[in-house]
């Protein structure tokens, strides 16, 4: 016997004596429906969207013919209305007017066109004009006095009194011999106290215009009595080279470490 599997015949003879009301009969038995069904169905969509394309450009655009055919119309618009401004301040008057003289060349006249009317009798009547003539000598001296240059002004020069700092001043003050004299001073004035560590003792002072130290006080201190004696030398040292600003003599503060060895 053939076997057409195109023909549902077959499924009797698999499914004889069994269940035919279970799905997977029914499932078989509509299977060719089913695929010629899911044949077309997609033969009809590839076809579609073949020619879908197609009819879009045969479709004619009438926006385009809509958009090209319009009229373009000016339309003027009315003109803004302007509100009036509020608390404006009134206009400043117009500047007061100012005689103006015209200049007018001088013109020099000759001699014989100037006339001149002597005074009238009324004009001088009333005015006291002497009894006599007074002639002046011409041989008298004529002595205006010694030449002078006028009252003299004088200058007020104001003095400086700034303290000035020892880093910005044009010229420093100094020690009188410079710095190898000073550290010969303090090795010949200090003396160390006993038991005193060795560093340095850091004093700051203000050397004044004449060149005497004021202010003197202590940065930093050793103990031991390390910077009382720093102090009584400062106060014993000669009178310093004053520092000067602008060529003048001014008060200026000055910084300066003291090195003392250790005691032992």
């Amino acid at each position: 016997m053939k076997l057409d599997l195109l023909n549902n015949k077959w499924l009797n003879i698999v499914f004889e004596g069994r269940n035919k009301s279970y799905g997977a009969y029914e499932l078989r038995k509509s299977n060719t429906k089913t695929n010629l069904r899911a044949l077309l169905i997609g033969a009809a969509v590839f076809c579609l969207a073949i020619a879908t394309p197609l009819l879009i450009n045969l479709i004619p655009d009438s926006s385009d013919d809509q958009t090209l055919n319009e009229t373009i119309t000016t339309v003027k618009l009315p003109p803004k209305e302007e509100k009036p401004k509020e608390d404006l301040k009134p206009p400043p008057p117009p500047p007061p007017k100012q005689d103006v003289v015209k200049f007018v060349k001088p013109v020099v006249a000759k001699t014989e066109d100037v006339k001149e009317d002597p005074p009238k009798v009324e004009e001088i009547k009333d005015k006291n004009l002497g009894k006599e003539d007074i002639k002046g000598d011409p041989n008298a001296d004529l002595d205006p006095g010694p030449i002078g240059d006028g009252p003299k002004q004088t200058e007020v020069v104001e003095e400086d009194n700034n303290l000035y700092n020892s880093a910005g001043i044009e010229v420093k003050p100094e020690f009188p011999g410079g710095a190898a004299k000073f550290t010969n001073f303090i090795k010949n004035n200090y003396t160390a106290p006993e038991d005193s560590p060795g560093g340095r003792v850091i004093v700051s002072f203000v050397v004044e215009k004449d060149g005497s130290l004021t202010d003197i006080k202590i940065l930093k201190d050793l103990g031991y009595g390390t910077g009382a004696e720093a102090v009584r030398v400062l106060k014993k040292s000669p009178k310093w080279v004053p520092a000067e600003q602008n060529g003048k003599k001014v008060r200026c503060s000055f910084q300066l470490p003291i090195a003392i060895a250790a005691q032992e």
